[in-house]
């Protein structure tokens, strides 16, 4: 969406709306080092809404006549319209968003217009901004995970009956249904979309009309503004609203937890799609070429999904440093949060949608996967449980399976090609039933605990979340 552009060396210097004690205007280059428009002017549509609440709460409250807020608000819908449609010159010599809003607003209204910053600072009126514009942003990734959600289940759903190894240290370990595997995705992002709901409640509580860091003499009503912009209440505390950025901080963590998911997603596949595993196949419309080897043919997306999460954890930790130290109340410092912040959200986004679209255009290797299940003997947990059954302690079973597994190392056999002669030579516990457990088919359909792996149990898993997601 255009914005405009900015400019200062186009604009003739104006006096600055905070200017009446100084002398001297503000050298180039420190206008250039603290200047923050050129990025939080992202901001712009909550700075109008703030305004707007602020204009009509000062109007309900005797502090400006219904004629001069009348005015504002047109003033600002001319504005908004004005940005909306790339006709808006952000001025770098007004410093931000809310200073280049209030000077283009007196520009067009005249003398109303320096009612607006009535019982306001910047200081709560970023703060609210920045709420304002995290909650929306918190609403949209949660859409963005749903959809990843659903495009996995979706996934589970159209390889039915597949068994894969299962890993631990990347060994192999177990057998289990591709299904479960990608429903652990599911689980996982939706403690993820979890995190930025009950973040978002922590997030929706208003600062404004905090002022600077006292509060107002002022008769307002924090209460009301609070409402009109959707918030919980105010914050309790002025002090507290203008100066910390936990909530802010608590969302880029939430959004790291995310990307650290999504990059384990993307190791996996990645590996998967190597020659040497072979599981996974990425369509063409999601994989790239070498400019040098003519036969190649790359999963870069889930490479890059994996290489981002560097950058978003980044953002996290330039944030918990900005505020590590900072004294009461605001602090200037606190500028340098947007960039972090808009920078966590567009990236997580982005890495949300292509892995969505990556889990849309892979298939997976059934001949591969299925001439790989006989390496590891994947089904030797399960022989450890067919001797519990008979009544041997498992630790006696861990040690009898494992005497067992040495031999089929010996013989280059997979379990279940021992005879049972050779399993009575190493304990005469076992019998014909055995079989029953062996093999990696076999051993999938033991499982039964709640949560496993057990065909009956991923059947529920998948039901539940055809459900929630409304597959059904």
């Amino acid at each position: 969406m255009a914005m405009g552009s900015a400019s200062s060396s186009s604009a003739a210097a104006e006096v600055k709306l905070w200017g009446g004690r100084f002398q001297q205007r503000t050298t180039n280059a420190v206008e250039s080092f603290s200047e923050s428009v050129s990025y939080d002017k992202k901001l712009y549509k909550e700075d109008l809404a703030g305004s707007c609440a602020h204009a009509v709460m000062l109007a309900k409250q005797g502090l400006m006549s219904e004629e001069d807020r009348d005015a504002i608000l047109k003033g600002i819908a001319e504005i908004e319209a004005r940005i909306e449609s790339g006709n808006f010159t952000w001025r770098s010599d007004r410093e931000d968003v809310h200073m280049n809003v209030e000077a283009a607003l007196t520009d067009l209204i005249g003398e109303p217009a320096k009612k607006l910053h009535t019982a306001r600072s910047r200081n709560d009126q970023v703060a609210t901004d920045v709420r304002l514009w995290c909650r929306n942003a918190i609403d949209n990734l949660v859409k963005k995970i749903i959809a990843l959600q659903i495009a996995l289940v979706q996934l589970a759903l159209d390889n039915e009956g597949l068994v894969v190894p299962g890993y631990t240290h990347l060994q192999r370990a177990q057998p289990i249904l591709l299904q479960h595997l990608l429903l652990a995705y599911v689980e996982q992002l939706e403690r993820d979309a979890g995190r930025l709901k009950d973040c978002r409640c922590r997030i929706n509580f208003s600062p404004l009309g905090s002022c600077a860091l006292a509060g107002t003499g002022l008769p307002i009503d924090r209460f009301m503004t609070a409402e009109a912009l959707g918030f919980t209440a105010p914050l309790r505390n002025s002090v507290d609203a203008v100066s910390d950025r936990d909530f802010l901080i608590e969302f880029l963590a939430a959004n790291s937890i995310i990307a650290v998911h999504l990059s384990r997603i993307g190791e996996e596949w990645v590996l998967w799609a190597s020659e040497e595993f072979g599981f996974l196949i990425p369509s063409d419309a999601v994989s790239t070429g070498s400019s040098i080897m003519p036969q190649k043919k790359n999963p870069d997306p889930m490479e890059l999904v994996r290489g981002k999460s560097a950058r978003v954890i980044g953002d996290l930790m330039t944030v918990l440093v900005l505020c590590k130290g900072l004294p009461q109340a605001y602090n200037r410092d606190l500028q340098e949060d947007k960039e972090p912040l808009f920078d966590s959200v567009e990236t997580i986004g982005t890495v949300l949608e292509v892995t969505t679209e990556f889990s849309q255009n892979v298939t997976f290797n059934r001949k591969r996967i299925s001439a790989s299940l006989s390496a590891g003997h994947l089904d030797a947990t399960t022989m450890a449980d067919y001797l519990v059954n008979k009544g041997i302690p498992f630790r006696t079973s861990h040690d009898i399976v494992g005497k067992a597994v040495a031999v089929a190392i010996s013989k280059d056999v997979e379990l279940s090609k021992l005879t049972l002669e050779e399993l009575r030579s190493i304990n005469p516990v076992f019998e014909d039933d055995v079989y029953e457990y062996l093999g990696v088919e076999n051993a999938v359909k033991r499982f039964q605990s709640y949560g496993s792996t057990g065909a009956s149990c991923v059947k529920e898993q998948l039901q539940y979340w055809c459900e929630k997601l409304k597959l059904v």
